[in-house]
């Protein structure tokens, strides 16, 4: 039974990657689904936490998990069928399958609400996440999309008509919207309504007869506009009108909208995107949703919004546009019909001669002409975003990346600096990171001068705000040297590292990286620094490392229990809201550090935190508190146990246990 449930999480794993496997979902259903799939793969992170937590799961959360692994295998078999089902079923019996659909989303969401997650040992990060995607289930309740009213119409005028009478542009229409324009898509359509077929013991309902008649039609009329187009045996690639070409399986696949175009709050295309504080990027409607309901925080990094700004992303609403054009999508209405080209700088022809003057030296083989170049770009990338656009049009990033690692001192700083001023706009970010500027800011950070290393940190802060580039980053070796200018920097290089490795941080693969880089220690060493100034950045850090089995083993392993206490009892409100958040992963399955901060007197700050602490610091406290009454409950318990033994009694003593003694303290 024990193995049963600690099989329990990977086997929910199992389930998640199996529902990320599908795709191609038919067109009628394509959105709801997607978006379905995509709330799910948000849950694997709680999984895997679960998984490998060393806490035993609680009954009634067992039963809770098995629940949600029933409602994950009708969510994988609905999500079949609209990826495998007959296309044309799909869509004449949508609102059947839109009713099952509903049903599953609400059998998700009972299973959801069911557990109970203050008694599971997952990271605050993980909770969170679990409760966006509840709240977007509860936000789709009865939410009711509008079907394609023609091509229903127009599937019901064939599905009651002769073959004889079927109009060929209604044919066309429905060849196209169903994508049922090769003889592979043809193909794998009539099998799945074979399948149908199959599964009525080959005694066919009207329906699904109907069906097949409307198929041939469809079929004859593709096979008449396109009387080349061979077999299903064919190896290679079937043209079709208008030079679409279609792959041998024969799926003329619906183009996937890029994650970056998805607002991280509804996941779906944004129409008016906003920049936060932050430099998150959002629907207008869904962030001022999320701060009139009187959040502070950024929804995706949980970082504090330093105000309540919102700068429309014209650069992203472009590129939005230019993609639903390239893909022959409607593009989102927007709040205004003009499409300025933001990207296009209102820099002067002689500015922008200068800049191409510039540019020339850059490539020339000069060390002077390079150096002084670097140095210009540097300071006109400073002045203003026009300059940042004209820059980066120009074709100044790569010749920037290239002298990243020139030995020349002076010329590594300017160019990297330039970057750094460049990353500022948020279209130039892709740029650098398509430069291949990552091994070079690197090298820079290890190997070039204080106020390079410095500029350096700063720009993997810049380009780090994209979730994507945290991976990219991580990956090319970045942590280590940011540890090393954590510990070794100037004040201001400090800062650098502190706010860089934050960011990289809020990734999970990035925090088992900072912990074996040795960055703990350091943190440590900045809390207890008198005068140090980096309190605030080393208690944020340890609280998103303690959330991961490595940094909180690190994190107990350098003693930090007194260190915690002392912030929560004298700290800033932010800090004594960290170092709580840090002490509930310690004593999160490890008594011993509860013992300890019990001994050091925790009670009577946590109490006051409790009451008068920053919301989350609220929470925080007060899980404390409850752990701690249900250690000292236990602890009096196994006394009075102890006492109430015979003093004769002759049997072999039991063993006694560290804690025992801790009871009464």
């Amino acid at each position: 039974m024990e193995e049963e449930k600690r099989a329990l999480p990977q086997s929910l794993i199992e389930t998640v990657n199996q529902i990320a496997s599908i795709s191609d979902y038919r067109c009628t259903v394509k959105k709801q689904y997607c978006n379905l799939a995509r709330k799910l793969k948000l849950l694997t992170p709680m999984f895997e936490e679960i998984r490998d937590s060393k806490e035993d799961i609680p009954e009634e959360t067992v039963r809770a998990l098995v629940s949600l692994k029933e409602a994950l295998g009708s969510a994988k078999e609905l999500l079949r069928f609209g990826s495998e089902g007959s296309k044309i079923y799909v869509a004449i019996e949508r609102e059947k399958i839109m009713n099952k659909y509903h049903e599953v989303t609400a059998q998700l969401e009972r299973a959801l609400c069911g557990i109970s997650y203050e008694s599971l040992d997952i990271s605050d990060e993980v909770k969170e996440q679990v409760e966006l995607v509840l709240s977007q289930f509860r936000r789709a309740k009865g939410r009711v999309d509008t079907p394609d009213v023609e091509l229903y119409e127009d599937l019901l005028s064939l599905y009651n008509k002769n073959n004889d009478s079927a109009d060929p542009t209604v044919l066309r229409r429905l060849s196209e919207k169903l994508q049922l324009t090769g003889i592979g898509d043809l193909t794998q359509e009539s099998l799945a309504l074979h399948e149908m077929v199959a599964a009525t013991g080959g005694d066919p309902e009207e329906v699904i007869e109907k069906m097949s008649m409307l198929l041939k039609q469809i079929k004859d009329f593709v096979q008449t506009e396109n009387p080349n187009m061979e077999g299903p045996a064919r190896e290679n690639d079937v043209p079709l009108g208008g030079g679409v070409l279609v792959s041998p399986g024969g799926n003329h696949k619906a183009p996937v909208i890029p994650d970056d175009f998805r607002c991280p709050i509804s996941l779906e295309l944004m129409k008016d995107p906003v920049i936060v504080s932050t430099g998150q990027t959002y629907e207008r409607s869904c962030i001022e949703k999320w701060l009139e309901a009187g959040h502070g925080t950024c929804p995706k990094t949980q970082q504090a919004l330093t105000n309540t700004f919102l700068t429309p992303n014209y650069v992203l609403r472009s590129l939005i546009a230019q993609w639903c054009e390239a893909n022959g999508i409607e593009p989102p209405k927007r709040p205004s019909s003009s499409r300025a080209n933001v990207s296009t700088s209102a820099c002067s022809p002689a500015e922008r001669t200068k800049i191409q003057i510039l540019l020339q030296k850059l490539t020339s083989g000069s060390p002077e002409d390079q150096r002084s170049a670097a140095g210009e770009i540097r300071l006109l990338a400073k002045r203003n975003a026009d300059n940042r656009v004209a820059i980066a049009e120009a074709g100044a990033i790569p010749l920037l990346v290239g002298l990243l690692f020139t030995p020349d001192s002076r010329t590594q700083e300017h160019a990297v600096t330039a970057l750094l001023n460049l990353s500022i706009c948020e279209d130039n970010k892709g740029s650098i990171i398509a430069a291949g500027a990552v091994p070079g800011i690197v090298h820079v950070l290890k190997k070039g001068g204080m106020e390079a290393r410095e500029n350096a940190a700063a720009t993997l802060f810049s380009l780090s705000v994209v979730d994507e580039n945290k991976v990219t980053i991580g990956c090319f070796g970045a942590i280590p040297p940011l540890a090393t200018l954590l510990s070794e920097g100037t004040q201001r290089g400090k800062k650098d590292a502190a706010t860089a490795l934050f960011n990289l941080c809020i990734f999970q693969g990035n925090k088992g990286r900072a912990v074996r880089a040795g960055v703990v220690p350091t943190l440590m060493r900045l809390l207890t620094e008198p005068g140090g100034g980096m309190v605030d950045e080393a208690l944020a850090i340890l609280a998103i490392l303690s959330s991961h089995p490595e940094g909180k083993a690190a994190i107990g392993a350098a003693e930090a229990v007194p260190v915690l206490v002392e912030v929560i009892g004298n700290g800033s409100p932010r800090n004594r809201e960290n170092a709580a958040a840090v002490l509930v992963h310690l004593c999160s399955g490890d008594q011993n550090h509860l013992a300890e901060a019990q001994e050091l007197g925790v009670m009577g700050p946590l109490v006051d935190l409790a009451q008068n602490g920053t919301e989350r610091g609220k929470r925080k406290a007060q899980h404390l508190l409850e752990r701690m009454s249900r250690f000292m409950e236990q602890q009096k318990q196994a006394q009075a146990q102890t006492e109430s033994q015979p003093q004769s009694q002759t049997q072999q003593p039991q063993p006694s246990y560290s804690l025992g003694n801790l009871a009464d303290t």
